[in-house]
């Protein structure tokens, strides 16, 4: 019994590194997006901008300038969690290209945030821009605006 338990647990470690090995670079940006995701959700200015390249460019969603350099998006992110409280995101469908080491993400984004007791949303598109580098995808060039109202 204790031996088929052994053999049980090797296969699963086997299948999860092989799982990793599996994943290639659309999964890889995918992943790295969803980390974007759970930062973004923590609240921390420097732990989000971990994922950001050291010259990398944010346009925000809530930003009337284009952002450049770790100072001023932490600058934004800060400035970002201030006036959305207790928000969150979530992200709809992703399009993920990879040209070798550069990927681009594009897609739409919902972010959602309490004011005065009452549940609020932005919905918005993106681009994030990834490069891939000994740190992993790390991203250089972040576009997200607000969705525009359809014309009638």
């Amino acid at each position: 019994m204790k031996r088929h338990r052994l053999s049980v647990v090797l296969l699963l470690v086997v299948l999860g590194i092989a799982g990793a090995v599996w994943a290639g670079p659309k999964e890889e940006v995918a992943a790295a997006t969803a980390q974007w995701a759970t930062m973004f959700v923590d609240e921390n200015p420097d732990r989000i901008l971990t994922l950001y390249a050291p010259d990398a460019v944010l346009w925000g969603t809530l930003s009337p300038t284009v952002r450049q350099g770790p100072a001023a998006l932490r600058e934004y992110f800060v400035a970002a969690f201030k006036v959305l409280p207790g928000h969150q995101v979530s992200f709809g469908e992703q399009l993920i290209r990879v040209y070798g080491k550069t990927a681009i993400n594009t897609g739409y984004y919902t972010f959602s945030y309490v004011k005065d007791g009452e549940t609020k949303s932005i919905p918005a598109r993106y681009s994030f821009v990834y490069v891939k580098t000994d740190r992993g995808w790390l991203i250089v060039d972040h576009h997200s605006s607000a969705m525009p109202t359809l014309l009638r």
